[in-house]
């Protein structure tokens, strides 16, 4: 996956943003960074646009910038010009499209209907924009495009909000989304950035939806794990679930065959997308183990009170 879309995809929510002034532009971006989500889609729909881009990129150099609502060839090279990585825009006009692809750009055209779809992926796209999302029948709707075209990536817009994020990100053929709820015009107005802040680590943790899947616990052999799930099953009549290299006791314990990572044993907490989420706590300078990477799971390094830490995706 190209690098910018792979950074999408991991920071997961991409704030859009129609800036009042190039004055709020840093201090809302440090905001954005501060709440974990270092990325922005910044709107054509006001003037300083093209201004706030330059200026972000000097001064808060960590964010990952797009422009949206661009509707001409003219506003895609400034914004290129300008330094986003991406450009967004509200529907599908071949013209534009090309022309970004051309200039080596990445494009993600406005789309709602298959028939648009379509055609922008055999255009050349990678990721297509599908706005506005809830009003065009939200993720029901692209699963059932998604069904046809299977190779469909889709960041969507419109109508996404705190209550409804994860059900577009738990869809895998959907990127990432885009939204305004965490940055709302009058809060930049007014410049709460606290506020925005805070809003936006609501969000990550919404979105990451971190909890406790099992416990393990490092037995000497196979014996004693057994020994072990069979009494937690009889006292607390959990399902006894044998399994090559450990038995679980119902799904919160899980009595390991020989002792593994951790000196007492493991904690596994779920996430919804394991790379978002890798993502996010390295930010953070959580450190991972990568020799223990599976698809859908990966051990944090060190441990926690004599456990070590197992990140599994649901």
């Amino acid at each position: 996956m190209n690098e910018v879309l792979k950074r999408v995809s991991d920071i997961g929510i991409i704030p859009v943003i129609a800036f009042n002034s190039v004055e709020e532009a840093v201090p809302l971006c440090k905001a954005l960074v501060a709440g974990g989500l270092p990325a922005a889609e910044v709107t054509f729909r006001t003037a300083c646009a093209e201004d706030c881009i330059k200026t972000i990129n000097k001064e808060v150099p960590e964010m990952l910038l797009g422009a949206g609502t661009v509707l001409t060839v003219d506003q895609a090279d400034r914004a290129m010009a300008a330094g986003a990585k991406f450009i967004v825009a509200p529907g599908y006009d071949p013209k534009v499209t090309q022309h970004v692809i051309d200039r080596g750009g990445l494009m993600m055209p406005g789309t709602a209907t298959a028939g648009e779809m379509q055609q922008a992926m055999n255009q050349g796209c990678e990721v297509l924009k599908f706005f506005p999302a809830e009003a065009n029948g939200g993720v029901a709707m692209l699963k059932n495009i998604g069904a046809a075209l299977k190779s469909a990536k889709w960041m969507c817009t419109g109508g996404v909000n705190a209550k409804n994020v994860n059900d577009y990100l738990n869809y895998d053929q959907i990127l990432a989304v885009g939204g305004t709820w965490m940055c709302k015009s009058d809060m930049i107005r007014d410049g709460k950035w606290s506020e925005i802040t805070a809003i936006c680590k609501e969000a990550v943790k919404t979105m990451l939806g971190f909890s406790l899947a099992h416990v393990g616990i490092n037995c000497e052999n196979p014996v004693e794990a057994q020994r072990a799930a069979k009494t937690l099953c009889a006292f607390f009549s959990f399902d006894y679930k044998p399994g090559n290299s450990s038995i679980f006791a119902g799904s919160a314990v899980e009595c390991m065959k020989e002792p593994y990572l951790g000196r007492n044993g493991h904690i596994a907490i779920s996430t919804v997308n394991l790379d978002r989420a890798v993502y996010h706590l390295s930010r953070q300078g959580v450190e991972f183990d990568e020799s223990t990477r599976k698809p859908k799971a990966i051990y944090l390094k060190g441990e926690v009170g004599g456990f070590a830490i197992h990140l599994v995706q649901k």
